[in-house]
């Protein structure tokens, strides 16, 4: 059964985030009363091509959309400047209009490579977000954040730029690794933590359902994370308060990420997932959260696969140095201070600027980082 989430912004714009299977075979239905002309770009990468772009092109085709499509390469190197540049000539050549549309179809780096192509490209065209992987249908997907990465670090560069439409089918997922289906969970995992203690609690439960696609449990857990991230996206859309609670784990895992290369060797959800160990055993060691609580949250993602552990990244030496420096090119920095998201409790998150380097720095060494 489709379930219908709406993401009500400012002055009146909003759009549906819609989840259930079988909306592949809808994607033409939907998508076409929202075109001015029926024309879009369809960008997706090799992987997704492969499994589904034929369907999802003879599906807007049935419904008259002119759907040429782009294919780039896999992983997360394609968001980079030179995959945007070249993401944004091949749209050239193919003489897309500014009331045509771009379809992002794909996981994350789809979705963020081709929404900041959006916001750009002839000062701004609208698109539409499918996503195919659980970290994008609960994560990237909503709430118009697009980007790309630097070697200085990730998503650093891009801009908000809000989808007309959402399209997160579930029957998608039956392709992806179990691998993946991980890193998506700890998407899901940190909703719960920074905001839904009751959600974690059914998670704590319940992960062997999801990571199993079993359909109530997965449907469940999307639609509860998409509605949370919508409620928080309507109160704060450009992340000036609220939505930074949004980037628990983060700080942690995209200084990792950094530091190991954006490589196969840990992939975003897993070091979201470390990312958010790493931060509720920081908050117990600030004084902020009962050692009890962190640890039992520990163990659930423990459970459900994720790294929890500084040595469990197989790579690069992690030293404090280089993630501290990664960490004060974060978003949410300022002044050069370092600025966290940690845990009260769990589901009850908050921002603590002006984080003590040397507390961090005692902590990461604490942890296994070498000196």
């Amino acid at each position: 059964m489709m379930q219908t989430v709406n993401v009500a912004l400012g002055g009146g714009r909003r759009y549906d985030v819609l989840i259930g299977p079988g909306l592949l075979d809808q994607a033409g239905a939907q998508i076409a009363p929202r075109l001015r002309r029926p024309r879009v770009a369809v960008v997706m990468d090799e992987v997704v091509a492969g499994l589904h772009g034929a369907a999802l092109l003879g599906v807007l085709g049935a419904s008259g959309i002119d759907a040429p499509a782009i294919i780039i390469p896999p992983g997360e190197a394609a968001k980079s400047f030179a995959g945007l540049a070249d993401l944004c000539d091949r749209l050239l050549s193919l003489g897309l209009e500014r009331s045509d549309m771009i379809v992002a179809f794909g996981g994350g780096v789809v979705g963020d490579l081709a929404g900041f192509a959006a916001a750009i490209y002839k000062r701004g065209v609208d698109f539409i977000q499918i996503p195919t992987t659980l970290l994008a249908m609960v994560d990237s997907s909503v709430g118009g954040k697009t980007a790309i990465d630097t070697p200085r670090g990730k998503n650093l560069i891009g801009a908000f730029h809000q989808p007309r439409l959402v399209l997160a089918d579930l029957d998608v997922l039956a392709t992806l690794p179990d691998r993946e289906m991980i890193c998506g969970h700890a998407e899901i995992l940190k909703c719960g933590l920074l905001g839904d203690a009751a959600f974690f609690d059914w998670l704590a439960a319940h992960t062997p359902e999801v990571l199993a696609r079993q359909p109530t449990a997965l449907s469940h857990a999307v639609r509860r994370c998409v509605e949370m991230k919508a409620a928080i996206v309507a109160r704060d859309e450009r992340e000036g308060g609220a939505r930074a609670l949004l980037n628990l784990g983060h700080t942690f895992g995209h200084a990792i990420e950094a530091e190991m290369g954006f490589g196969e060797a840990m992939k975003h959800g897993e070091a979201v997932g470390l990312g958010c160990a790493l931060a509720l055993r920081f908050s117990v060691t600030l004084g902020l959260c009962d050692a009890g609580a962190a640890h039992r949250a520990v163990d659930v993602l423990a459970r459900a696969g994720l790294p929890t552990r500084l040595t469990d990244a197989a790579g690069p030496q992690l030293r404090p140095d280089a993630l501290m420096a990664h960490m004060r090119q974060d978003k949410k920095a300022s002044g050069g201070a370092l600025t966290l998201v940690l845990l009260r409790a769990i589901g009850d998150a908050l921002v603590v600027d002006n984080v003590n380097p040397s507390t961090l720095r005692a902590f990461l060494l604490e942890e296994g980082a070498p000196a």
